[in-house]
């Protein structure tokens, strides 16, 4: 249990770093935005990690589920909001502060509702290999589209509360809508194109370094696009299933 545990704990430390740093850049230290993200996305990583972790050492456990959904929404549920509040939201008359917490309560919503349907028989989305709405992690990357775009262009234009807000609303009702979206662990890859996969995911590492925010916004508007797909992909599954069933 140790090991993902501590993993666990890791990525929630990153998240709550997060929030340091985006204080730090709110009081003069500008590139300190930069650190905020970062440690958002490395709480992203490490949360794909622990679970994993679990699997291989067989160390998973009632407590660690619990641990990892506590972790989950304060790094990608509380850290992103109060972040985006203190880079744009802050500036908006009055309800500035609705939207921020708009994000983090549809991520405890989401993860509420992926608790309280773990041991639930009928699971129809999962079942078929998909999600239910965008996951906390997913949400959180999402969330800081904006973000990206002003530390590609450095236009002020995407720092404005007019554009953040609606965005965030947008990445809020994902989190916490019912549409199908794809899952890493239903992904099976052809046997002739693994190596093609392998190639894709160094170059895509390498890219991530050289030019992480432009990356990082194309790795969103790629899964905004999957969307769609999604739910057409389900609903075909659906009728399948049904077929079969009749």
């Amino acid at each position: 249990m140790v090991a993902p545990n501590a993993v666990t704990a890791m990525a929630l430390c990153s998240g709550l770093t997060g929030i340091r740093y985006g204080i730090s850049a709110m009081a003069g230290r500008e590139d300190h935005w930069q650190f905020a993200v970062l440690c958002i996305l490395i709480a992203g990583v490490l949360d794909g990690l622990d679970g994993r972790i679990a699997r291989m050492l067989r160390g998973e456990s009632r407590f660690g589920a619990e641990l990892d959904s506590l972790s989950d929404c304060i790094a990608f549920g509380v850290a992103p909001a109060l972040i985006l509040y203190l880079w744009s939201l802050h500036a908006m008359p009055k309800f500035g502060w609705i939207f921020a917490l708009a994000h983090a309560l549809s991520c405890a919503l989401r993860l509420a509702r992926f608790n309280a349907n773990i041991d639930a028989d009928e699971q129809p989305h999962k079942s078929a290999g998909f999600l239910t709405g965008v996951p906390a992690p997913a949400g959180a990357g999402l969330a800081f589209v904006p973000l990206y775009l002003w530390l590609v262009t450095g236009l002020e234009i995407f720092r404005a509360w007019y554009v953040v807000a609606p965005w965030a609303a947008f990445v809020a009702f994902l989190m916490i809508s019912n549409i199908a979206t794809y899952s890493w662990s239903a992904l099976r890859l052809r046997k002739r194109i693994r190596l093609e996969a392998i190639a894709l995911a160094g170059l895509l590492a390498a890219l991530l370094i050289t030019d992480p925010w432009l990356t990082l916004l194309g790795i969103c508007l790629f899964y905004v696009a999957l969307l769609p797909f999604g739910i057409i992909s389900y609903a075909k599954v659906k009728r399948a299933q049904q077929a079969d069933a009749a």
